[in-house]
């Protein structure tokens, strides 16, 4: 088959989408490797495979599917990729003309959208797809409206994220746990005293799951279950003015220094001490800076948080609906290897989060760096403790962070308040979902 490069993808992809674009073509291993399971089980056909990111991802992706491919050649994968904001555009389109990839990654914003538009098949009826390392209670969180038809594959958790290098030679100590008073606090004595002219904390008002935890611990989420706006403008603005007697103050950087509202962490890398992400994040942001060390630990708890704030955000694989009977086999070997196999992990690492498999995430221990450990660790804590359910965006809320980001630059210029901005901000979206239902 004839392989693409990324930019040749790019270049034909307006052409031939809806016509399975390759990126490459390769042997695929079923459910092998270490920890992996059956190899393939007998198994045999073509899966077509679609994910996006960036040139590492693929460059590891590939190399781990090559790696497959030494040990079960009788399922053959074709992988379909795009960066992010090509891979939904170019989905949409297949969604469109009902020409998906056979097993494809589902972006956060479009789950229920893609649930709603019959996309995904269900997958607990597949005998290959490995699920003997998940417990009823895993088995039950992954389902969409009581079906079980989504693969969820990695964890992904907000943190805060600090600097160790700049923590040791500023001579701060950073706690195990902050509130969120105690945190402010902190960044505003921190933005007065140290020696460097650094920041506390990066600007980061519109991070999604650092505002979801912000909702949750007040008894809010994001979204209902069934599809509706489920928090209030109280919280919402309580949370925009915490960011804001920051901002004002000097203790963040500025929407100039970080290159607007949502920050490029390779300008504002190395002049902040603090730092609101997911944890998945660290992986590539740290390459960055490889003189740096930084660290993880939990965002800040309210001193009256509600119980069950904790949460896990995981990542999906749907199967496409309109697959093919001989495809689903062999797709369910695919989608075993990518849960279950430690050398597939030791390939692509944790930047799409740290293992929904329980006992590969205990396994890879072994090989794990610090950072990684940490990665673990704090995923295990939100795992284990007793969570109260997480809702899913519905459709019609593709672009929330985009009025969100919007509000907030008005509110920064001052061209329009906290309040009159939060109405804005809820009453678009909800007009957008009232648009989609």
């Amino acid at each position: 088959m004839v392989v693409l490069s990324r930019r040749s993808l790019f270049t034909v992809a307006g052409a031939a989408v809806g016509g399975g674009i390759l990126s490459g073509c390769t042997g695929v291993a079923g459910s092998g490797g270490s920890g992996g399971g059956d190899g393939g089980g007998g198994a045999s056909g073509t899966v077509s495979y679609a994910f996006w990111g960036n040139t590492v991802r693929e460059e590891n992706y590939r190399t781990a599917f090559e790696d497959m491919a030494e040990e079960v050649s009788d399922i053959q994968l074709e992988i379909e990729f795009a960066d992010y904001n090509a891979y939904r555009e170019r989905m949409t389109t297949q969604m469109a003309a009902r020409n998906v990839a056979d097993i494809f990654w589902v972006p956060s914003p479009d789950v229920l959208t893609y649930h709603a538009n019959d996309l995904f098949r269900q997958v607990d009826d597949i005998d290959s797809l490995d699920l003997s390392d998940f417990d009823d209670s895993d088995i039950e969180s992954f389902k969409l409206s009581g079906e079980f038809n989504t693969m969820p594959f990695g964890v992904h958790i907000p943190v805060l994220r600090y600097n160790r290098t700049f923590a040791e030679e500023d001579g701060v100590e950073i706690p195990d746990q902050w509130s969120w008073d105690e945190l402010a606090e902190f960044c505003l004595d921190y933005s007065d005293n140290n020696p460097h002219d650094r920041r506390a904390l990066s600007y980061r008002a519109d991070h999604d799951l650092s505002l979801q935890n912000w909702l949750r611990q007040h008894g809010e989420q994001l979204w209902t279950e069934e599809g509706g706006l489920g928090f209030t403008a109280e919280t919402m603005i309580a949370w925009i003015e915490w960011w804001e007697r920051l901002r004002e103050a000097g203790a963040t950087t500025s929407i100039s220094e970080q290159d607007g509202v949502e920050p490029s962490w390779e300008d504002i890398g190395d002049i902040t001490l603090l730092h609101f992400g997911n944890a998945n994040h660290v992986i590539d942001d740290a390459a960055m800076f490889p003189d740096l060390e930084f660290s993880l630990m939990h965002p800040p708890v309210a001193s009256d948080a509600v119980a069950g704030y904790q949460f896990l955000y995981t990542p999906r694989m749907g199967l496409y609906s309109g697959v093919s009977d001989d495809v689903v086999e062999p797709a369910g070997h695919v989608l075993s290897y990518v849960i279950n196999s430690i050398d597939l992990l030791r390939e692509v690492g944790f930047t799409m989060g740290t293992p929904i498999n329980p006992r590969v995430a205990e396994e890879y221990r072994e090989f794990a760096t610090p950072l990684e450990v940490e990665m673990i660790d704090l995923g295990e804590e939100n795992r284990s403790a007793d969570r109260t359910p997480f809702y899913e965006s519905p459709p019609g809320s593709s672009e929330w962070r985009v009025t969100l980001r919007r509000v907030l630059e008005g509110i920064i210029d001052g061209s329009t308040t906290i309040p009159a901005g939060v109405d804005q901000m809820m009453s678009e979206v909800t007009d957008s979902l009232e648009r989609a239902s």
